[in-house]
């Protein structure tokens, strides 16, 4: 039996990004509970991956934040909603989320919305820009810093009539599982990364920008080698400078200015993020701003991988310190450093420890499953 429940999620593009990997999970998961599911977008590279026959896709501008292109939108998405008779829009961005607003203010439709990171609020027009994010019958906050910074920073724009809640994000533990991967995987990954696995692998995910903490990683790796005195591992630093030349060409600046050339590794891309984890020894999250939730400490610890990671934002919530990994001083390379020695000197029994208790506490409380049957549970209760 079908339920009346139609829900049409609202999001710039379908990228790699926690907020796109969140929709295009709870997308597949409302098909599974009889619902039906609908989502805007505009492209991105997950787009080719969503089930057609499940999920029924439109494709708008909805990335761009020209007033008349949002103002456009709103009447397309009305139509939309109209015809598809939705009961629930989703939006997952600032941009689109106006749109909604308009759409379902016209429509009598419950506005939902996803508070996924503290955004930039440096003036009061900007404020005003963010606060959409606040302005729906349901605002879903993805950790309680996040909870806490919308209570700190907006609380002018809720009232009780709102609802504000927060949701774990979740990740696919069957994916980021470590018997998934097989050794000729590995072996062929360490070739194109041009790493003789002679030596540990150090393994910093996330795209080059500066908050990211790539300069203090740097900084950090070349302090561990002047305390050990000489390359005890290889250091990864992976992501796409999404056009940052500059920056990118300012780490490799810097590492050559510590002779560390020959140790680290600028990759661009992985496709298999698990497997890239399963190479590595340790895995360092060094965000110098708070991170809205932190996949990078969850999927490392769901593949049982030691991280370490700033003890700023969202890693906060998701690590448990010094048993399902450790926290440093954000911005401080001898801080990172000392932490990097510790795992390092770790006997192999500790080391296991840690990712069993790891992937425990990503399976129990950050596992998809449960990030979408609480969505889909509120979306009921909204409903209701």
């Amino acid at each position: 039996m079908t339920s009346d429940l139609k829900v049409l999620q609202v999001i710039p593009k379908l990228g790699y990004g926690g907020a796109e990997t969140g929709c295009y999970d709870i997308a597949h998961y409302l098909p599974e509970n009889n619902c039906k599911s609908f989502i805007v977008t505009s492209g991105g590279e997950l787009f080719k991956f969503v089930d057609k026959k499940k999920v029924k896709v439109f494709r708008l501008p909805v990335q761009s934040k020209n007033p008349l292109l949002i103002l456009i939108n709103a009447l397309i998405l009305i139509g939309i909603i109209l015809i598809n008779n939705i009961s629930i829009v989703h939006a997952r961005s600032r941009a689109p989320a106006w749109s909604c607003l308009f759409a379902t203010k016209l429509t009598g439709r419950k506005f939902v919305t996803t508070f996924h990171g503290t955004y930039n609020f440096k003036n009061n027009l900007k404020k005003f820009y963010n606060s959409i994010m606040i302005r729906s019958d349901l605002i879903i906050a993805g950790s309680n810093f996040i909870f806490s910074h919308i209570k700190e920073n907006y609380s002018k724009y809720l009232n009780d009539k709102k609802k504000l809640m927060v949701i774990f994000r979740g990740i696919n533990v069957d994916y980021f599982d470590p018997t998934s991967k097989f050794d000729s995987d590995e072996n062929k990954l360490l070739i194109k990364w041009n790493i003789e696995k002679d030596k540990k692998i150090i393994l910093l995910p996330g795209r080059l920008t500066p908050w990211k903490g790539q300069e203090v990683f740097i900084e950090a790796i070349n302090l561990v080698n002047i305390e050990l005195g000489y390359e005890a591992f290889y250091a990864v630093i992976l992501g796409s400078d999404q056009g940052r030349d500059l920056y990118k060409k300012k780490l490799i600046r810097l590492s050559e200015q510590y002779r560390l050339g020959n140790q680290i590794r600028f990759i661009d891309h992985c496709k298999d993020m698990a497997l890239a984890y399963k190479v590595s020894d340790i895995v360092v999250s060094a965000s110098t701003e708070p991170e809205a939730f932190g996949r990078v400490a969850v999927e490392a610890q769901s593949m049982q991988k030691p991280i370490i990671a700033s003890n700023i934002g969202g890693s906060n919530e998701t690590i448990i310190d010094e048993k399902t990994g450790f926290l440093f001083d954000s911005g401080n390379a001898k801080s990172l450093s000392q932490k990097i020695l510790k795992i390092l000197y770790l006997d192999e029994i500790l080391l296991k420890s840690i990712g069993t208790e790891g992937r425990k506490n990503i399976v129990k409380k950050f596992n998809v499953e449960k990030m979408c049957f609480s969505t889909y549970s509120e979306y009921k209760r909204l409903l209701n």
